[in-house]
């Protein structure tokens, strides 16, 4: 497509209508299908067994506002493969809906004096509006809301499955917390050190949170990413695997004296090192863990509680740069290494985390870089017990790790690693002070948030009873509905707490007062589960009809952005495993196969308003048409890739497709022709492009299929104004321009509904069925022989395909060209490739 001159604003001009345009007009052609569409209902699956099943799924939407040029491409994306899948004669459940809850809705109720479902529910109306006239193949029979109490009833319904074996519970900890939007957020939702919704430095708190048990399932969630292998996205099962961070080693435990009053306590460390325990220097507590406070002396109490407060302002991210100065202060306490029986200093420290292993770490700074610096900055001890055949780290001042022969280690002396590491988990579990063990990185999924627009947790607190669960038949619980404005304001617990009338309620087990717990979940929760509500929306019975789920489950083709790697699809395998458990559904995995668009730039930026580089979706629908938005989407790159908009032209997609459509129009032959009768060089085209485009489909190269179309569409448009042929009479033009409209319909669904429909066939083209192509078709009755003269090209060959060597050779030097370009000069030696190259090299 070649990009039309641009105005003096910079925007690409729509070139005026010629006279091979005619009459298209897409705005026309936009007004004239949607209610065919829907009155046909086109896009619902008939769900009866008589067609095998494929459930296609985008990950649905929040509704912020109107829909932006990121839905154009992501949503343009899992259309086309929804669309070839209903072309090939499968039941497709292509479904929409929206993922309703969440903070901005709240904020925007704040500073409208509003509801959040007021805001909420009028940028649905809008984006589904939106949705339709990009004629996206939805089924809208199907359309949820997760803030719905039709839906979040379920959500509940499941939390108790989950409380219920032990997966759903509180605890008391530390957790990231939000100052300006007060309440607390996963470890997924803190980004550089700041609160990834409003920025602001998050600081901890600790507070009892309700928890669900994801780290139960985190040996499956990473050995059943092999099924996943080769239909997902490397760089997501990769960043899924960094994230659980499975480490093998042990659980040492270490007893530290007793001191000042405090009796001796035993602490348990993890070390993917046993074989290093002689090179154990020291041992550091994580200052803001609740063992350190245990076993703080008196004398050292103060100081570690100042230093405490200090560590509350902290990212994680800072603790555990290397690029930090180490800090930390001396509990007063000493720890005996369980193998030689030294006395190691206990301090308290910032680069340890709380919740990571047991919160302690034996510190070996000979061969750990952070222990070193922690070493080196208060003059603590530094032992190798590693020969690397490395300068020694306490002079380099650089630790030494990895392989290596074991020192300075008793019945460990001489042993290399991979022999030493077993042999020191050996001696431990001897002596009753360790044992093998396997950690993760991966720690429980927090889900509690002191907001008000989120799903209340079906708990309810009693003094006598404890936590009771709201009775099946008393959900959903609903939020309060008069809630609204300042009502809304963060106040460090949940808006919901102030609301005495939905609070107070009657223990469900004994009739005493009691209160429901006011936090609720977060948002991920929601969307951990609604691509299974989608097979079965209706049904009242359960989170989804049984008869039905096996039906459709799992999702085919998952469509999304690659920035939902970790948080969403991790929990949603999560949920979808624990659901597997609980017997209801025979899929232990959710998405079969993943497909990550990639971002619409600009100049190449992301899209925003502090850069001004935004574009309006509208406008560009306004302008070009919502098929050549679509169209140049999809052109642009492949689906992975981003797309720049400052360097696509939307106006050359709707000169196409004027082309495209503009053939339908020359068609003179009527509906069900003898194709076989047609002109064999179009129909040679047609089939490899139908050939070709199916393999392209199946690889999700649909970059690759547009261009193959606009190929076709040439060489439709050269048959039909060929001299002396037979021009749009020929059933070869019928068939090649059939082909189009149904190839076209997974991209430009307007213009290839009005092709079809030129064509003299009713609607609807999206059900028309994937041509066939015929196989002798594919065979090529000549080939392009290049011809070249050191190097250049002199000349091009029609030849057979069965062409000999000796025949191709005679023919090039036959040619006028290559003799005009020898120029009387003698012939070295000839380089033949039957049937596509002739090298010449002169003497």
């Amino acid at each position: 497509m070649s990009v039309q001159p641009e105005t003096e604003t910079g925007t690409p001009a729509v070139a005026a209508e010629t006279p091979e345009e005619g009459a298209y007009s897409f705005a026309a052609i936009e007004a004239k299908w949607p209610q065919v569409w829907e009155d046909l209902k086109v896009f619902t699956p008939v769900d009866d067994g008589s067609k095998e099943r494929r459930y296609v799924l985008d990950m649905f939407p929040y509704p912020s506002g109107d829909l932006h040029m990121g839905h154009a491409e992501a949503f343009a994306m899992g259309d086309v493969v929804a669309r070839y899948l209903r072309q090939q004669g499968y039941d497709v459940l292509h479904p929409i809906g929206w993922d309703s809850f969440g903070l901005p809705a709240e904020n925007a109720a704040i500073k409208r004096n509003a509801h959040p479902s007021e805001w909420t529910y009028a940028n649905i109306d809008t984006q589904a509006a939106s949705f339709k006239r990009y004629a996206i193949s939805a089924d809208w029979s199907r359309r949820i809301h997760t803030s719905d109490p039709e839906y979040y009833r379920w959500t509940q319904w499941l939390f108790k499955r989950f409380h219920d074996r032990g997966l759903a519970y509180r605890k008391n900890s530390p957790v990231n917390w939000c100052p300006t939007d007060q309440t607390v957020l996963a470890n997924e939702q803190v980004v550089n050190g700041a609160c990834e919704r409003c920025g602001t430095p998050v600081t901890k708190k600790s507070l009892n949170q309700w928890y669900f048990k994801i780290t139960d399932y985190a040996d499956r969630l990473l050995d059943d990413m092999d099924e996943l292998r080769g239909h997902w996205p490397e760089r997501v099962l990769a960043m899924q695997k960094n994230w659980i961070g499975r480490s093998e080693g042990a659980h040492v435990t270490f007893v530290i004296e007793a001191d000042g009053g405090k009796p001796a306590m035993d602490v348990a460390v993890f070390t993917t090192r046993p074989d290093t325990l002689y090179g154990a220097t020291f041992f550091v507590v994580a200052a803001d863990a609740p063992i350190a406070v245990e076993l703080v002396t008196e004398e050292h109490a103060a100081a570690l509680d100042a230093y405490r407060e200090q560590v509350k302002a902290l990212s994680e991210i800072e603790r555990q740069s290397t690029e930090r100065e180490k800090t930390g202060v001396f509990t007063g306490r000493y720890a005996i290494n369980p193998l030689n029986g030294e006395k190691l200093p206990v301090w308290a420290a910032d680069y340890v985390l709380a919740d990571y292993g047991t919160g302690a770490i034996m510190a070996v700074p000979a061969h750990d870089q952070r222990d070193l610096d922690f070493a080196r900055t208060f003059d603590l001890p530094v032992r190798a017990v590693l020969d690397t055949g490395e300068e020694d780290p306490a002079v380099s001042g650089t630790a030494t790790s990895g392989e290596g022969t074991l020192i300075n280690s008793g019945a460990l002396d001489g042993l290399p690693k991979a022999e030493a590491i077993p042999a020191a988990i050996g001696i431990l579990e001897q002596q009753g002070t360790g044992e093998k063990f396997v950690n993760f990185r991966l720690r429980d999924w927090l889900l509690s948030r002191q907001r008000f627009w989120g799903t209340p947790i079906p708990i309810i607190h009693c003094p006598a009873c404890g936590e009771v669960p709201v009775p099946d038949e008393q959900l959903p619980v609903t939020l309060p509905a008069d809630l609204r404005g300042e009502d809304l304001s963060p106040k460090g617990t949940s808006p919901l707490a102030a609301v005495e009338s939905w609070v107070n309620v009657e223990c469900p087990s004994c009739h005493s007062p009691a209160k429901r717990d006011t936090d609720t979940m977060d948002t991920f929760v929601d969307s951990s589960w609604y691509f299974l509500r989608f097979v079965s929306p209706q049904y009242t019975e359960g989170p989804f009809d049984p008869e039905k789920i096996n039906d459709w489950m799992p999702v085919g083709q998952y469509v999304g952005g690659v920035e939902h790697a970790i948080l969403h699809l991790l929990y949603a395998r999560f949920f979808t495993k624990v659901i597997h458990d609980l017997g209801m559904i025979d899929a232990d995995e959710p998405f079969s196969a993943l497909l990550n668009q990639g971002q619409v730039l600009n100049g190449g930026k992301a899209m925003s308003k502090s850069l001004g580089n935004g574009v309006d979706l509208s406008e560009q629908l306004d302008k070009y048409g919502v098929d050549a938005v679509r169209l140049t989407m999809i052109f642009a790159s492949p689906p992975e890739d981003d797309v720049d908009w400052a360097d696509v032209s939307p106006s050359g997609s709707a000169k196409f497709l004027a082309r495209a459509w503009r053939l339908g129009r020359d068609v003179t032959s009527a509906p069900g022709a003898d194709f076989a009768a047609g002109d064999r060089a179009l129909r040679a085209v047609t089939h490899r492009t139908i050939a070709d485009a199916e393999a392209l489909l199946d690889h999700n190269k649909f970059n690759v299929v547009v261009a193959k179309l606009m190929e076709l569409v040439n060489a439709t448009r050269k048959t039909i104004d060929a001299a002396g042929g037979a021009g749009g009479a020929d059933p070869a033009v019928r068939e090649a321009v059939e082909t189009v409209a149904v190839i076209l319909s997974l991209f430009a669904p307007y213009t290839a509904e009005d092709l079809w429909n030129v064509l003299g066939h009713p609607a609807s083209v999206a059900n028309a069925g994937w041509p066939a192509h015929d196989a002798a078709l594919l065979v090529q009755d000549t080939v392009t022989a290049v011809v070249q003269v050191q190097g250049k090209v002199r000349d091009r060959l029609e030849v057979s395909p069965e062409i000999s060597e000796d025949e191709l050779r005679e023919l090039a030097l036959a040619s006028e060209n290559v003799q005009r370009a020898l120029d009387g000069r003698g012939i070295r030696t000839v380089i033949v490739r039957a049937p596509k190259l002739v090298n010449i090299v002169p003497a």
